[in-house]
């Protein structure tokens, strides 16, 4: 019995914390001297073609604009830096075949029983966004840096929205400047 709730705890922890994370790779040319790079402006063509709501580009290009100021960086007309960005959403289909034992409360027993069952299948559908940062050197018109976070999206409140915002670009823009030529 004891067992079973520390199974039951493990799974309720591990399904809390997959929906919260923000899974993050990045990729970047290595001939790109990152430590020449101290100001951006956001790159509106590749910007307006990313299929978001307006308001949720918005708050994607606030939080990039917040964390690249952290880093140092300027806003300006005359940038060494472009940043731009593209989203993907889909939905994701888990199919679980469910065999195992059950506890049931049982009239007259008295107590907790255990068996074995065919639970059957479990279907569960979620919605995956990927949001990707575009790091262009301005001058050479090439991209040098790409970051990409894949998560969990939830319809929710707008300033839950906002905070599941934040911690996408916050996760992303960690791996930027690359150590390599990183400041």
């Amino acid at each position: 019995m004891k067992t079973a709730k520390v199974l039951l705890a493990l799974l309720v922890v591990a399904s809390l914390t997959s929906c919260v994370s923000v899974r993050v790779v990045s990729d970047y040319d290595r001939q790109a001297d990152f430590n020449e790079y101290r100001s951006f402006a956001f790159f509106k063509p590749g910007i307006d073609k990313a299929e978001i709501s307006d308001l949720d580009k918005k708050r994607i290009l606030r939080a990039i604009e917040s964390e690249l100021i952290a880093k140092g960086f300027a806003k300006s007309e005359n940038p060494d830096v472009l940043i731009s960005i593209f989203t993907k959403e889909s939905q994701r289909v888990d199919v679980f075949n469910n065999w195992g034992f059950g506890g049931w409360w049982g009239p007259g027993w008295g107590a907790w029983g255990w068996g074995g069952g065919w639970w059957g299948p479990n279907v569960s559908t979620r919605t995956v966004g990927d949001l990707y940062i575009d790091v262009i050197d301005a001058n050479q018109k090439e991209l040098v840096w790409q970051g990409k976070g894949s998560g969990t999206l939830r319809n929710s409140s707008i300033e839950k929205k906002e905070e599941r915002i934040k911690q996408f670009v916050n996760e992303i823009m960690k791996a930027y400047p690359p150590s390599a030529g990183g400041r």
